[in-house]
């Protein structure tokens, strides 16, 4: 449920709604715009039903959210959008964003060198894996904490805003020393542990589509990470698993508007994963800006044939630039702008 203040409601009349909401066994979520103040009544229907807030004074009316996603749900923002800054950068509404880097943090030459290619053409944030999920245990795991520090230098030496994956909450402190946005891997979309924990820190965070997760699931998922306060949350398509054997996942831009429709969270898009082959990465990459997609995450290497990991879906960094001019074309067409930096 939505509780809408009217413009005139004063700070006890606020108040006094909150405690009316925490004491039918509810969670009040508040948040204050330029002329209304929003109470979010989150918790059991049962309980939520129960508050009969419509008479009390400064309240202007109430508006039932029917989804099982709440914060998350585009009725939360009255149909607003959601536009977030991350570092000067901003993603969301008319916000265009590029997210790029390489795939694995190998080395500090590999690293700084694909950093300050991204960072010349025109990306916004930097990404970098310290930490990598693998299919085989006895494949390459990433550098952890070593690539940490690497990544703190990029960013040192760029500027840039950096993204790395948070996989285990014991990492949770050393990647908060370094990260300005967490993002969550497709396979801990719903380790549900790990969110509430990522929510409780405070950082913004991509969060990646499942590998056979539905859009409502990706919402609710979301929620996790909403309702421990953390407001900034990026959603990312990255493909489903289907029955298709011709390319690595089935990239799921209908996704992109469907979502749209539901939520009020910036929509990105990951064709690297998605494709697994570096020549369908610029045309899915095309698709998504054309469907209205906030922003892309994209792999980018120096040197993708010797990369140890994922090496034949990263884009070369010497061909980087073409690649988001083109990105930005299609983008602009959709009428969005890339963001600008500080």
């Amino acid at each position: 449920m939505m509780i809408v203040m009217k413009e005139s409601a004063t700070t006890e009349q606020v108040e006094a709604v909150i405690r009316q909401v925490e004491q039918v066994g509810a969670r009040a979520h508040l948040s204050r715009g330029e002329l209304h103040t929003v109470i979010g009544a989150i918790g059991d229907r049962d309980h939520v039903a129960n508050l009969e807030v419509e008479g009390f004074p400064g309240v202007d009316h109430v508006v039932p959210i029917t989804r099982p996603y709440k914060l998350a749900s585009l009725q939360f923002k009255r149909e607003q959008y959601s536009v977030f800054d991350i570092g000067g950068r901003k993603v969301g509404g008319s916000a265009f964003m590029m997210i790029a880097g390489p795939c694995t943090i190998e080395s500090r030459d590999q690293m700084l060198t694909a950093a300050a290619a991204v960072h010349e053409a025109g990306a916004q944030l930097l990404r970098g894996g310290a930490y990598k999920p693998r299919t085989s245990p006895y494949s390459f795991q990433g550098l952890g904490e070593g690539g940490l520090r690497l990544l703190a230098e990029a960013r040192e030496e760029t500027g840039m805003p950096v993204v790395t994956e948070l996989m285990d909450i014991r990492d949770l402190d050393p990647i908060l020393e370094v990260a300005d946005v967490i993002q969550v891997g497709a396979r801990n979309m719903q380790n549900f542990t790990l969110l509430t924990e990522i929510g409780r820190a405070g950082r913004p965070v991509i969060l990646k589509r499942g590998l056979s997760a539905t859009i409502d699931e990706l919402l609710m998922a979301a929620e996790y990470v909403l309702k421990e306060g953390t407001e900034t949350v990026i959603l990312c398509e990255r493909g489903i698993r289907t029955f298709e054997t011709a390319y690595r996942f089935t990239l799921d831009l209908m996704a992109i508007p469907v979502l749209k429709q539901r939520t009020h969270l910036p929509v990105i898009v990951d064709p690297s994963h998605a494709a697994g082959r570096r020549d369908l990465v610029l045309p899915m990459s095309l698709a998504a800006a054309a469907a209205g997609a906030d922003g892309i995450i994209v792999e980018v290497h120096p040197e993708p044939e010797q990369a140890i990991c994922d090496g034949p879906q990263q884009l070369r960094t010497g061909e980087f630039a073409d690649y988001l001019r083109q990105v930005e074309a299609v983008a602009a067409l959709a009428g969005k702008q890339v963001a600008e930096t500080v």
